[in-house]
This record gives structure tokens, sequence and C-alpha cells, in this order.
């Protein structure tokens, strides 16, 4: 049977967002309490009953959140535009190596909205 797990990520960062129209209150300076989570998805090992250890998830995420938390996410390499489905898809492919039962990356940058990618 396969199984979802999920891990909760937290980080503060600023971003605009340079190709929305003009006076589009996100192309200002602003910053969010985002919170990132990362799932997978796979079947249970019958030995040891689980379908691998948070600390793998956290292992992969630690690299990404060193680059992102009380950051300025414009400056980051690869996200010059910060979206939350850019972002989505960044922390994807760096993740995804790692973490091969990647399912899906959810980002939250307001507790009302959120972006879901999982893969092409």
């Amino acid at each position: 049977m396969k199984t979802r797990l999920a891990h909760e990520f937290r980080f503060e960062a600023a971003h605009r967002l340079p190709f929305v129209p003009p006076g589009h209150k996100c192309a200002r300076l602003h910053g969010h309490s985002f919170v990132l989570e990362i799932v997978v998805a796979g079947d249970v090992d019958s030995h040891t009953g689980w379908l691998v250890d948070f600390a793998e998830i956290e292992m992969a995420w630690r690299p990404l959140h060193e680059l992102f938390d009380h950051r300025y996410l414009n400056e980051v390499e690869g996200l010059s535009n910060p979206t939350s489905e850019n972002l989505a898809r960044f922390v994807w492919e760096r993740v995804r190596p790692s973490l091969p039962i990647l399912e899906a990356v959810i980002v939250r940058e307001t507790c009302v909205a959120r972006c879901e990618y999982r893969g092409e």
C-alpha cells in the first residue's frame, strides 16, 4: 500500500515579483513567513515499519534552508522571479536527486495561499 509522508519546514524571506503588472503590490519588496512541505510517497518497508527516516528529508532540505532563510530570494541564483510556483520547482529540482520518492513540494507564503508542485 502506498503511503504519503510529509515534513513541514519554515523560513523567513523577502522577495519582489519583477514581472507583475505595473502598480501591483507584489512588485514592491516584501517578506513572508514561508511554510514549505516536502511530501514523499511509496511503500512502507516491512522490516523498519517506515517509508523513510524523517532525518533524510531534513538533510535534503538543510542546504536550501541556508540558501533561503532571512534572505532576499531574488538574489538566489536561479530565482530572479521568486514566485511560489518557481520556488516550488526550484526546491523540487534540488531535493529530488537525494529523495527519489519525492511526490510534491508545497509552498505557502500566507496562511490562505499555497502552490503545489509535483514535477514534470
